[in-house]
């Protein structure tokens, strides 16, 4: 193994360091490797589970007029912290070839897709989430005419290092109204028209008994469709989309016999200097897992969908202490409002260098759920049912965010922001109650000079519940166009007591990127665009390696 990898990392190096752009054809590619050597720590709960931990991927492409490839080779035998059990393993898990004749173009192998919002389809990747449902298989794309869009796909689903057994099959149509109407173009009025189906298939051999003479008869096929236009004129744009799924009994939603849906409403506004943004969504009984397997269909693998969470993604530290998951089985009314100002230079509230100013509404709410009765176990394996526009009992999230950024000289720059967060830890995460918190954040940066500059973050999170308050702080060098040394410690104040220190220096060079440090890191959750994963408390030495070329 350890031959492999050096005749990798060498066969890569020798790519980038010639003239890789031959008669129409160019190759290019990456490395990632993450690295930790683990320490025990008894303070935080971190185990040292070996002597040196890493995730690395290597990726190749190869581009040209007609013909496309790539592949992929991941190491994951001694894996990072929380990508233990079925994580483990190294292999070429990715591979594929594209190939464009005329107006067709045709991928086989593995390949990634999203139809629409991914309400009813999003395969991609997530590497710090575990995040890989690519497909394995073909798909064919066609535009026959300007304007329009058609797509069809077949395959199964990658699982970690294998592939679940079900047939994903599906289609997708997009038609672009303005390339056949002129009048729509004089106006620069965009009318988008689109329509998804998906077909999950699948022999279920899995036994469920809801009484000792009672078994569920899981169904062979489940079906999904989606529906949706977006129109944009100027400033304005609006999207609206529509998604239905056929019965889907599964461990997730308690093996009920009950159609899933999901609405969404989406509008925006942007022009000379303001920015809104409104949007609606409501879900029930939508997760769609291409297993319905117990042990293969636990947490985020095997996931066909995808839910956006209609949350605002923090990246302070403090402010994303409580990330908020899509509540895909339960169902949800999620809403969000935004809106961002930039007050111009040499104005009365915009000063010397001008302002921005942003505030963002979000609260994600239970739907209105009336069970059967549950003396009746047929009735039970119906579910519920729900008032549309009813909310349920719980608030799943709500959050409130201001912040002014300033620029006061031309070397120092300064972003206010305060937060308040009201987040159901028991409907997220399985334990707990509500937790209530008020977050103030400042974050300054000052430029010395052209090539040096240090940041400045300074953080506290105020909250009664869970583990109390906690602080932050945050300083970070940059030293162009090399270096980088960052310094932190995030504080549980009010709690453990407990320090979360990190240090790292960071060296750039060319397409080479080098990350050294040493801290700990707490336990909690990794979220995106709410999927979250749970990753265990680590400390140790930190090494993380890129390369691009």
């Amino acid at each position: 193994m350890k031959r492999l990898l050096a005749y990798l990392f060498a066969w890569c190096s020798i790519l980038a360091c010639n003239a890789w752009k031959w008669k129409g054809v160019t190759f290019s590619g990456s490395v990632q490797s993450d690295m930790l050597v683990p320490r025990h720590d008894s303070g935080t709960g971190a185990e040292k589970t070996g002597d040196f931990l890493t995730n690395t991927y290597a990726d190749l492409m190869l581009q040209s007029k007609y013909v496309d490839g790539g592949v992929r080779f991941e190491f994951l035998q001694f894996p990072l912290p929380g990508f233990e059990k079925d994580f483990k393993g190294w292999g070429v898990p990715h591979f594929w070839v594209k190939g464009r004749v005329g107006k067709f173009e045709l991928t086989g192998g593995t390949f990634y897709e999203q139809f629409g919002s991914g309400f009813i389809l999003r395969t991609y990747e997530e590497r710090f989430l575990g995040i890989d449902n690519s497909l394995l298989g073909g798909r064919v794309v066609v535009k026959p005419i300007k304007g329009v869009t058609l797509k069809a796909l077949c395959g199964v689903q990658r699982r970690y290092w294998k592939w679940n057994k079900s047939v994903i099959s599906g289609a997708d149509a997009e038609i672009n109204l303005e390339e056949f109407f002129p009048a729509l173009q004089r106006s620069e009025t965009n009318i988008m028209l689109g329509g998804s189906w998906v077909n999950k298939y699948e022999k279920n051999e899995e036994k469920v008994y809801v009484s000792p003479i009672y078994r569920l008869r899981f169904p062979k096929f489940v079906n999904a469709w989606d529906v949706r236009v977006n129109f944009t004129r100027g400033p304005w744009s609006v999207l609206g989309e529509y998604a239905w799924k056929s019965d889907d009994p599964s461990f997730a939603n308690q093996y009920i016999y009950k159609k899933g849906s999901a609405v969404m409403l989406s509008g925006s506004y942007s022009q000379n200097g303001l920015s809104v943004l409104l949007q609606a969504k409501r879900s029930e009984n939508m997760s769609f897992k291409s297993t319905s397997d117990v042990s293969k269909a636990n947490g985020i693998s095997s996931a066909i969908n995808h839910l956006p969470a209609f949350t605002q993604d923090q990246t302070y530290a403090l402010a994303a202490l409580y990330p908020y998951a899509t509540q895909l089985a339960n169902g949800e009314w999620a809403y969000q409002a935004e809106i961002g100002y930039n007050f111009k230079r040499k104005t009365l509230l915009g000063g010397k260098y001008g302002m921005n100013v942003k505030a963002n509404f979000s609260y994600v709410r239970a739907i209105d759920r009336q069970f059967y009765d549950k003396n009746d176990l047929i009735a039970q394996t119906r579910g519920y049912t729900s008032k549309f526009f009813k909310w349920g009992d719980q608030t799943y999230y709500r959050s409130f965010d201001f912040t002014v950024t300033r620029k006061l000289s031309k070397a120092l720059k300064l972003s206010l922001m305060y937060l308040n967060q009201q987040y159901n830890q028991l409907a997220v995460e399985g334990h707990g109650g509500m937790v209530n918190s008020n977050i103030f954040i400042a974050d300054g940066k000052y430029q010395f000079s052209p090539k040096v500059t240090l940041r400045c973050e300074l953080q506290y999170l105020l909250t009664k519940q869970d583990q109390g308050d906690w602080a932050y702080g945050l300083l970070e060098l940059s030293l162009a166009p090399h270096w980088m040394i960052t310094v932190s410690d995030m504080w549980n104040c009010g709690g453990t007591k407990l320090h979360y220190y990190q240090g790292l220096v960071t060296y750039n060079i060319r397409q080479h990127r080098i990350q050294a440090g040493y801290g700990r890191t707490r336990a909690g959750y990794n979220c995106s665009g709410g999927v979250c994963r749970y990753v265990p408390a680590s400390t140790g030495f930190t090494l993380s390696y890129n390369y691009n070329f």
